[in-house]
């Protein structure tokens, strides 16, 4: 059983779970990114098993005619054994959810995964003419070049703020750095590219920007907060933009809180405050 504190930001151990959470999320016209937790396997065989988790994974959304997507993390599919072996999991799994319909987010990692992760990414946007999409941390310096790099390729970019701790030679650190450099990628993403914007914050002031950016350029957008953070809010704007909600699920809860908690003390008192609703 997941305890409550931990039931309120994962959807359930089983398929099943996740699927019964999606279907109350389209009721309330929020889309579903599920992802299976694990992550950080230094063997291939665990890599595998998840590859082959997210396939069936990928037939229940099929079957269940879901408003849904999936999202992978690197570390989960073999970037860790190699980049060799990543390449060839997150690839079978693109292909195998191109086939059916379902849309495929790489989730972003540690810094040092950062060029890995962006270069199969494009080689997946351009061969599934945007099935796929990517996450990008503003609070990384070369992010602002990166953005550049992916404007003009189909599929969709998430810009989250990051909730990794990268070193300050390569990264932010000050919060107003960070909301800095997020307005200002923002700003460039709606300028520069042809659609499939992912605004992926809960912070109240960059969903107004973008909103205002939208109004200002036209360019599409949408929306993504995580499980069991300001759903009110999450409910209230699905009236008038698109929003997906990131659904975690697995039997690999604890280890997913343990870490999330222990990479920034930020993360601690996040949770603590989606927990108090605040």
């Amino acid at each position: 059983m997941i305890p409550p504190i931990a039931s309120k930001f994962v959807a359930g151990e089983s398929p099943a779970e996740v699927l019964e959470h999606t279907r109350d999320l389209n009721d309330r016209n929020v889309k579903g990114i599920l992802n299976l937790l694990g992550e950080h396997y230094h063997e291939r065989a665990p890599a595998d098993e998840d590859a082959e988790a997210y396939l069936r994974l990928v037939d229940d959304i099929e079957s269940a005619a879901a408003e849904a997507c999936i999202s992978v993390k690197p570390s989960q599919v073999g970037l860790d054994v190699g980049t060799e072996v990543f390449h060839e999991n997150v690839e079978r799994i693109a292909d195998y959810a191109a086939d059916r319909g379902v849309f495929v987010w790489i989730d972003m990692e540690d810094h040092d995964t950062t060029d890995a992760t962006l270069d199969i990414f494009e080689k997946l946007a351009r061969k599934h003419e945007g099935g796929v999409g990517v996450c990008v941390q503003a609070n990384l310096k070369r992010t602002d070049d990166d953005l550049a790099r992916l404007a003009d390729l189909p599929g969709k970019v998430r810009l989250v703020k990051g909730a990794y701790d990268p070193p300050a030679e390569v990264a932010y650190k000050e919060k107003s750095e960070v909301n800095a450099a997020y307005e200002r990628q923002l700003e460039y993403m709606f300028e520069h590219f042809d659609g499939g914007i992912a605004v992926g914050s809960h912070d109240p002031r960059m969903i107004e920007r973008a909103t205002e950016l939208h109004d200002e350029y036209g360019t599409d957008f949408e929306i993504q907060m995580l499980m069991g953070v300001r759903e009110e809010a999450q409910t209230d704007l699905a009236d008038e933009y698109e929003v997906w909600q990131y659904v975690p699920y697995g039997d690999k809860w604890l280890s997913y809180f343990y870490r999330r908690v222990m990479e920034r003390k930020e993360n601690l008192l996040f949770a603590a405050r989606a927990v108090l609703g605040r």
